[in-house]
């Protein structure tokens, strides 16, 4: 279990994380979402202890972090790490030696991970003369070279492509099984949505939200969409239902207490009912309503 409890982080008058805590779970997919500045990568990088906490603590396993627990973490920092002009299998045996594995073991990991994001061909090249994408395909492949105990990962599936987008997924899939607890934070939120079992929403240093998608949802309270022949315009003075769009034959409501059933009788008391259904809000619509 990795956990962050009541981390504070300031640069100058600037709060930049603010009494921030949440868990990731042994196996669990962990999505770490928010805006530009909104303090994710602060937060990992306290986590790693390339930034000093001012307040609070990072624990693992139910105890403060130690330096050693973090050399066995597997870390994609921002700002990519690895050495330009180095070729790439050289470098990822080299990191894999650094933490321990034996060398033929560092190499067959090394062949491994390169067949796996399709870069076999490319492994005495220099990194440099790779793609953006395959570089970063390269770091993901650091990140996991020594088989880690927890992997937080900063933005991990940035700038690839969708056949390398699916790779990565199925990789921390594979970890997130062996009960390995995986953070990443990403913009791309229909992939989080579709990729992580919890989310952390960060909004100027702050937790605003954090639960599965299905909690994170319910928190919003149901949300209905009626279709009409008629003006659903009468919704607005409903006892315990709230119109949060009116569109023509259209709306789109919520209940706070209002009986399901009570309304679809209303709306067919006035005329034909085209459709009435529950609609789930995506993680894109979660995010703008906990950060509005």
């Amino acid at each position: 279990m990795l956990e962050v409890a009541h981390l504070v982080r300031r640069f100058g008058d600037n709060v930049a994380v603010d009494d921030v805590s949440f868990a990731v779970a042994p196996g669990v997919l962990t999505g770490f979402v928010g805006g530009n500045g909104a303090g994710k990568t602060t937060t990992m990088r306290m986590i790693m202890g390339v930034l000093a906490v001012h307040s609070g603590e990072v624990r693992w396993d139910g105890r403060a972090v130690t330096a050693q627990d973090r050399r066995s973490f597997g870390y994609m920092p921002e700002e990519r790490g690895l050495y330009p002009k180095q070729p790439v299998a050289d470098q990822l045996v080299y990191l894999a030696r650094l933490r321990g594995i034996a060398a033929s073991e560092a190499k067959a990991r090394t062949r491994e991970l390169l067949d796996r994001f399709g870069l076999a061909d490319r492994s005495k090249d220099k990194l440099e003369s790779l793609s953006l994408g395959n570089q970063q395909r390269v770091q993901i492949a650091a990140a996991v070279i020594a088989q880690p105990s927890a992997l937080i990962l900063d933005e991990p599936f940035s700038g690839l492509d969708p056949v390398a987008v699916d790779s990565m997924a199925e990789l921390l899939r594979e970890y997130a099984e062996l009960g390995v607890p995986v953070l990443f934070s990403s913009h791309q939120l229909d992939l989080v949505e579709r990729l992580c079992d919890r989310l952390v929403i960060l909004a100027a240093g702050r937790v605003v939200g954090q639960g599965s998608v299905d909690e994170l949802r319910s928190a919003g309270g149901s949300r209905y969409r009626l279709v009409v022949e008629g003006d659903p315009g009468w919704l607005r003075e409903y006892p315990g239902a709230r119109a949060v769009e009116i569109d023509g034959a259209r709306a789109l409501f919520e209940f706070d207490g209002a009986d399901t059933d009570g309304v679809l009788k209303e709306a067919l008391s006035r005329g034909s009912v085209r459709e009435f259904a529950e609609v789930r809000p995506t993680v894109a619509e979660i995010y703008r309503e906990v950060t509005a």
